[in-house]
């Protein structure tokens, strides 16, 4: 429980760092962002957990000729399926998504890395 906590306030600390980056997503102002930084955590931890292994499977064949990159358009339809469900993130769009999960990957191995987390 400790471990899946300490990521997800790392993950959180991820997602606010890449909406400060990017101008294609953004939390509404009147919004606390670290309240919505969080939700949007969780959200991403349980879709990950339950609805992107569906996703890999069905979409195996695909993956398998693309040799692994149509995994980034499924991380980026699991980012646009968390934006309609947390209210106060938005995202612009696909390739909106696409660089949010790219750079939210990126920024959170960077951030594991530095606090030495080990997955």
């Amino acid at each position: 429980m400790k471990r899946y906590i300490v990521n997800l306030l790392v993950t959180t600390l991820a997602v606010l760092f890449v909406v400060w980056v990017l101008d294609w997503v953004q939390i509404d102002p009147g919004q606390n962002k670290y309240i919505v930084g969080l939700k949007v955590a969780f959200v991403l931890s349980i879709l990950n957990a339950f609805i992107r292994p569906l996703m890999l499977i069905f979409t195996l064949p695909v993956n398998i000729l693309t040799l692994g990159l149509f995994t980034f358009v499924i991380n980026a339809v699991v980012i646009l399926f968390a934006d309609s469900i947390v209210s106060g993130f938005h995202v612009a769009g696909f390739w909106a998504a696409l660089f949010f999960s790219i750079l939210l990957s990126l920024t959170t191995t960077f951030l594991e890395s530095i606090l030495g987390i080990e997955q």
